[in-house]
């Protein structure tokens, strides 16, 4: 069994962040609940664990505890925000509302520089190198017995703490976040340096596991997969395609939403480069027909997910014998759409690859990528051969153009967003920001008409969003600061190019308060 770091959540918004931070150093990690029962977590074998932050205070009327296999399993634990403080208040530390609450950076002043958790820590009058991102109310104000303070801030003389005879580690801030610039130190730290973790979580390991997974679950069966175009497919594709070859048949359903182009670049990558089996099939004049008068983007999302199955099984029966559906489900998708894995959690929106699909369907489901972050999901595919242009293409929807296209849909709308969208990505391109300057860009149709003057006329005509954000992780996101330049060419653009538009506007909202899409 591999070495794995088991992260109890307590509800922050970071806690996927923690996750992938860990897995940035090369170590397996997976992320509970912290009411999850002990003999889930247990079999994991954990080397260590990280308890998450979270909005709660530990004297709340039923506040999250703290399991008792934590401290019985002896293994180091490293507790973060409210994890630090359930930490000190179960110990018998003294725990209480701060007078100054501190939501934001600080700089962080180590005491001991000698203690493993800040090995390499750069301790210089850099203030930029010394920040910390801290979000919290509640401070420790006393130590348990046998903890020692590791580092402070001015509001908080507890920044860090710890009881290295116990394997007890604390951290008031958060180091999962960028804001925290040698976060990601400290938390290869703990798990290398403290916890004993090998460096055994890459990209051959986690392909030679897949293989063999796959195998073990699919047998003799015979596998179909959505294939999109987009790299989570892509990837999930060519994973299966090496572990079970031709037993993998893959259809391409044409529904009438993909971006400029995209249908026949499919075609044309993954059955005449790739030479995988490929089924594609113009679904078109259905999909339109099932969408009409529909605007609620959860109906779409609902009808698009309906439709798909009901395809693939219509197509498998032209196949002969279809035993399982592959996916190109990412951690992001699954923890998006919550419903079935996590009771707890409230639903954002219902993903295509997850939460749209019928209680009735048929096949048995084949997701190897489903605790993989995007970021993750690329190295797999350039481990497995794939070229950059299906690596590094930027993420899509399942529904695709129907939930950028917000109200009615109708061929001549789904055009007119298609052409701005090109019109978009190209002066992107022309401009080397569509991979390294934004993570995601793309144009959204909107179902108001605003007045305008094009000649000597007046026009009435629809309005086009721009979104552009950067991201690592697809969890939180910010808009993209493009430069008034390439605003201004897009949106002249796109004016006088797209029939029926006349108006432009650029989304400036971060994820969160907003999700990256618009539906």
């Amino acid at each position: 069994m591999r070495d794995a770091i088991i992260i109890l959540d307590y509800g922050s918004q970071y806690s996927q962040l923690i996750a992938r931070r860990v897995r940035e150093a090369n170590v397996y990690c997976e992320l509970f609940s912290w009411s999850t029962p002990a003999d889930i977590i247990l079999a994991y074998e954990p080397k260590g664990f990280i308890l998450s932050g979270g909005p709660n205070s530990v004297y709340d009327d039923g506040a999250p505890t703290l399991p008792g296999y934590v401290l019985d399993s002896g293994v180091p634990v490293l507790g973060i925000c409210y994890g630090m403080q359930l930490l000190a208040y179960h110990l018998g530390g003294d725990v209480a509302t701060s007078q100054k609450r501190e939501y934001g950076p600080a700089n962080l002043h180590v005491d001991d520089l000698a203690n493993p958790l800040f090995h390499g820590w750069q301790q210089e009058d850099d203030d930029d190198a010394r920040q910390v991102w801290m979000s919290h109310g509640d401070r420790v104000n006393h130590l348990p017995a046998g903890f020692a303070p590791l580092a402070h801030t001015n509001n908080s003389p507890f920044a860090a703490s710890a009881d290295p005879a116990r394997g007890l580690y604390a951290v008031q801030f958060h180091p999962e976040v960028v804001h925290t610039r040698q976060g990601r130190r400290l938390l290869s730290n703990f798990v290398h340096h403290i916890c004993g973790c090998g460096s055994d979580w890459t990209p051959a390991n986690f392909i030679d596991e897949q293989v063999a997974a796959i195998r073990e679950q699919v047998g003799s069966g015979r596998v179909v997969l959505g294939l999109s175009g987009g790299v989570d497919s892509a990837v999930a594709g060519a994973l299966i395609h090496r572990a079970i070859g031709d037993q993998l048949i893959c259809i391409f359903v044409d529904h009438g939403m993909l971006r400029q182009g995209e249908a026949l670049q499919v075609v044309e990558t993954f059955d005449r480069e790739m030479g995988m089996r490929l089924v594609a099939v113009n679904a078109i004049e259905e999909y339109l027909d099932a969408l009409q008068g529909i605007t609620d983007p959860e109906r779409k999302r609902a009808i698009i997910g309906e439709k798909f199955i009901r395809i693939f099984e219509r197509e498998a029966l032209k196949l002969g014998r279809i035993d399982f559906l592959a996916q190109g489900t990412i951690y992001p998708d699954v923890i998006e759409s919550a419903g079935k894995d996590k009771k707890d959690a409230h639903v954002i929106k219902t993903h295509h690859n997850v939460g749209g699909l019928p209680d009735d369907m048929d096949f048995q489901l084949v997701e190897p990528l489903r605790l993989l972050f995007k970021d993750e999901v690329r190295r797999i595919g350039t481990a497995l051969g794939l070229p950059d242009e299906i690596i590094w293409r930027q993420p899509f929807p399942g529904p695709g153009l129907a939930i950028r296209c917000l109200g009615e849909i109708t061929w001549e709308r789904l055009q007119s967003l298609r052409k701005a969208d090109a019109i978009f990505v190209e002066e992107l391109r022309r401009n080397d920001m569509l991979r390294q300057g934004t993570q995601q860009s793309f144009a959204v149709l909107l179902p108001v008409k605003s007045v305008g003057v094009m000649g000597d006329g007046r026009t009435y005509q629809e309005v086009i969003a721009l979104r552009a954000v950067t991201t690592e992780d697809f969890m939180t996101a910010d808009w993209a600061r493009l430069p008034d330049d390439l605003l201004a060419n897009v949106s002249r653009r796109i004016v006088n190019e797209v029939p029926g538009v006349n108006r432009v506007v650029y989304d400036i909202t971060s994820k969160p308060p907003g999700t990256i899409e618009w539906e």
